[in-house]
């Protein structure tokens, strides 16, 4: 079996921002500017070569960056660029290894896009999967520590120059608080790197394909609006999710949290949902749905946000009153469906203890 599968060029940077600005569900960061940054280092020549997740191996080191923080600053307070390439090296210093390739926390979002920036930057491999399938607002919230990654040593960077480790971290719990309060600190956005996995270990716990999904929804989204196809109809073939809701944003309510975005849209149905009310409610990603009062989708399922007419993936920090949405749910992976699993990234998770998780189409 081949290692490498594909190798990354710049086109397929755009539809891999545009599939993981849908599979964030909201949140990761903004795509675009991620986007951008990727495309200045591949304009220089970079190709970054994806591995299997199947070939990896106990002697393979796999390194984990990605972006901690406020999705709704990271378009405002731009990196430096080299923050995830210092804080993967200052993991590595301390361990005395080097990675042979890395992988995303989150597929979701910008952060689909720091590890194949920092491992252009590295000369390194990037693994075709990542810790969620989706994105999440907490580090803990992640297949690789629900399975027993461990918390240390991890690293944050941010664009002043600084890096901040930390040696010696008793739980994923703690490294979140630790590491939060320390990108408050930075200004609401760092990079953050992770404790490096044995490869064995990624090839477990690790949501497989997820770059290959994204670069294929990104694809389905250009060709559909090419050919002048209803774009949402076409994603929810490439993707088998469902519509749930369709309706205009009549209130959006945001704020910043302790690092976080948290707060709720409110949209009034229409099409098949007139005389309806939807409630999304957010902690930098979509969190539940609501349609009449009742919960719909939860997480961990995916809620997706799409703009009706272009069918473009809307994160967060951009829904605006008066957009016209779609509003799509796509099953999780089953790796974040276990009791285990559901203890850190169910509804009970983000407070919400009186909501039962229900897997989509169970009721169905």
């Amino acid at each position: 079996m081949s290692r490498e599968i594909y190798r990354l060029t710049e086109a397929d940077l755009e539809p891999l921002a545009v599939g993981a600005a849908l599979l964030g569900t909201g949140g990761g960061g903004n795509p675009y500017v991620g986007f951008l940054r990727a495309r200045e280092i591949f304009r220089q020549g970079a190709a970054v070569p994806l591995l299997d997740p199947a070939s990896l191996t106990e002697a393979d080191w796999i390194g984990e960056v990605g972006g901690i923080g406020a999705p709704v600053v990271s378009i405002e307070k731009f990196e430096q660029g080299d923050e995830g390439t210092r804080a993967l090296r200052a993991v590595e210093e301390v361990l005395g290894i080097r990675v042979v390739a890395l992988i995303s926390g989150e597929i979701g979002g910008a952060n689909a896009m720091e590890p194949v920036i920092t491992a252009a930057r590295a000369g390194l491999a990037v693994v075709d999967g990542d810790g969620m399938g989706r994105a999440f607002p907490e580090v803990q919230m992640c297949t690789f520590f629900i399975y027993g990654a461990r918390p240390s040593p991890a690293a944050i960077a941010d664009e002043k120059g600084n890096v901040v480790v930390y040696r010696n971290v008793i739980d994923m719990y703690w490294l979140e608080r630790l590491a939060r309060h320390t990108t408050v600190d930075m200004g609401a956005t760092a990079m953050l790197a992770l404790p490096p996995m044995r490869g064995d270990f990624v090839r477990r716990t690790a949501v497989p394909g997820t770059v290959m999904q994204a670069i294929a929804i990104g694809r389905t989204i250009k060709q559909a609006r090419a050919k002048r196809q209803n774009v949402v109809d076409r994603v929810l073939e490439t993707t088998g999710g469902r519509l749930f809701f369709t309706g205009k944003i009549t209130d959006i309510r945001r704020h910043l949290v302790g690092g976080f975005a948290r707060g709720e849209a409110i949209l009034s149905g229409t099409g098949d949902w007139v005389g309806s009310e939807g409630r999304i409610a957010i902690q930098n990603e979509n969190l539940v749905l609501w349609v009449d009062g009742v919960p719909v989708i939860m997480v961990p399922d995916l809620i997706v946000n799409l703009e009706f007419d272009t069918g473009e993936p809307l994160t967060t920090e951009v829904l605006r009153y008066g957009q016209r949405l779609a509003v799509l749910g796509l099953p999780a992976h089953d790796l974040l469906k276990t009791p285990e699993a559901l203890k850190v990234i169910g509804p009970a998770a983000f407070g919400y203890p009186e909501l039962s998780f229900s897997p989509l189409g169970a009721a169905a």
